[in-house]
């Protein structure tokens, strides 16, 4: 069904990392960090740990941050935003990542607390957009910092080169990677990029992938962050609302020929947003040679 890759034998070097998220229970901090266990082994570029709408989840995702920082061998990235703090505010937290030396930081200015679709009011002793708050960490800290970008445009963008405009902004303010909003059509990243690199527009932007788990929920959540579902992926998925062993089946096929096409076009970053999950993501990058190092028995 595909054509095989052989990253490995051909010497090429795929970097993934992956994104997690605070979890909300006992069982769900458990299936967080068996992930992270199992994934580690791929020894991922960086891990990222998302941030809560107002702050709602500050604290977990600081004590995740701090834990990977300190209990194993990847390097985290932590999720920031503008929403509803102030530039004292944030500055503590920088200071209190840098201390438990994470490094790289994940600058985004967020949803309103009031849900995507409403107005965005930035606190008035705070950072009003991304861009600030890019300038604002680099002022403080030499943290290596990834932004957002959105292939399709962003929910509130007029246009994708308005959406350009915006990265570049950002870039300017000292932001050395993009991370796109998840997509489904390959040729919306390629032409995306193609846009981005006419501007010289030269920093990496890396298509971020989510493998489809939950076909109404993951289409619900691209209607409102603006992302395009192609009719021939909702057809994958009729009938397999009561069937999940089915339904994670062909979620891991699509997921496979969506990261599987981008490689064979040369790509070679990949982020992947787990779910705090690690099946699929293990499996895809399996597929594309990066796997665990064993060591050598000798006969």
């Amino acid at each position: 069904m595909f054509n095989a890759l052989h990253p490995t034998a051909s010497g090429t070097r795929f970097n993934i990392s992956y994104e997690f998220f605070p979890p909300k229970t006992a069982e769900m901090e458990a299936q967080l960090w068996a992930s992270v266990k199992r994934l580690e082994a791929l020894k991922p570029h960086f891990v990222s740990v998302t941030y809560g709408a107002g702050g709602s989840t500050r604290e977990r995702t600081h004590a995740i941050v701090a834990r990977i920082a300190r209990e194993t061998s990847m390097k985290p990235a932590a999720h920031l935003t503008c929403v509803s703090s102030s530039k004292e505010d944030i500055d503590d937290i920088l200071n209190a990542y840098w201390d438990a030396v994470v490094r790289h930081i994940v600058a985004l200015r967020g949803d309103p607390p009031s849900g995507v679709g409403t107005t965005f009011e930035p606190n008035p002793k705070g950072y009003a957009t991304s861009s600030d708050l890019v300038r604002g960490i680099r002022r403080l800290h030499d943290f290596e910092i990834s932004v957002s970008t959105y292939p399709e445009g962003h929910p509130e963008s007029r246009s994708i080169e308005q959406d350009l405009d915006a990265l570049e902004a950002k870039i300017d303010a000292g932001a050395t990677r993009a991370i796109t909003q998840f997509f489904f059509d390959n040729d919306v990243y390629f032409k995306f990029l193609d846009k981005a690199r006419a501007r010289r527009i030269a920093i990496p932007i890396v298509p971020g992938i989510m493998p489809i788990r939950n076909f109404k929920q993951v289409a619900n959540f691209a209607a409102k962050a603006g992302a395009s579902v192609p009719r021939w992926i909702a057809e994958r998925f009729e009938g397999l609302d009561e069937d999940p062993e089915t339904r994670a089946l062909v979620a891991a096929a699509t997921a496979v020929e969506q990261v599987m096409g981008l490689a064979r076009a040369g790509v070679e970053e990949f982020h992947f947003y787990t779910n705090n999950r690690a099946d699929m993501v293990f499996a895809i990058c399996h597929l594309l040679g990066v796997r665990p190092l064993r060591e050598k028995v000798d006969a």
